[in-house]
């Protein structure tokens, strides 16, 4: 079975960023390979409309096949308010809780991000993890797209 990665905006701004290309340009090479699926969902089709035109437009160059299409639901919002209500990020953090409250629920096998503040970020994580095994929700696998390449194969 192919591994689900949930992907954030900033793996899709990534693919240009000089500091972030590379890694994200192999992780990309996985998906055209049918190696893994990307799970994206409507954040980030929303947070994506006001990215430059070429940011846009990087997931249209996959066929459809290579995604798992998900939607916010009210149980994703709710997980979200809880991570901020336990302190684990602050209420500016909202976006990114949904994407790893959403990305917790669809049990991806992995939420792959850029966002090393707020998201790929060790006590962050723990705090994740403590409210989602407090609330009856599976801990969540965080990582950076650089974490997620073959390297044996490159």
């Amino acid at each position: 079975m192919k591994q689900r990665i949930y992907i954030d905006t900033s793996v899709v701004g990534g693919y240009f960023d000089e500091e972030f290309k590379d890694a994200t340009h192999l992780l990309f090479e996985r998906l055209k390979n049918g190696e893994v699926i990307f799970v994206v969902s409507d954040l980030l089709e929303l947070e994506l409309i006001n990215a430059p035109k070429k940011v846009r437009e990087l997931l249209d160059e996959f066929s459809e096949d290579k995604f798992e299409r998900i939607e916010l639901i009210e149980e994703a919002v709710e997980l979200a308010d809880s991570y901020i209500k336990e302190k684990v990020v602050g209420k500016t953090s909202l976006e990114d809780c949904r994407h790893i409250a959403l990305a917790t629920i669809k049990k991806v096998d992995v939420l792959a991000s850029w966002n090393f503040k707020h998201i790929v970020n060790l006590d962050r994580i723990k705090g994740y993890n403590s409210v989602n095994l407090k609330m009856g929700y599976s801990m969540i696998e965080i990582r950076s797209p650089k974490d997620l390449i073959n390297y044996g194969n490159y």
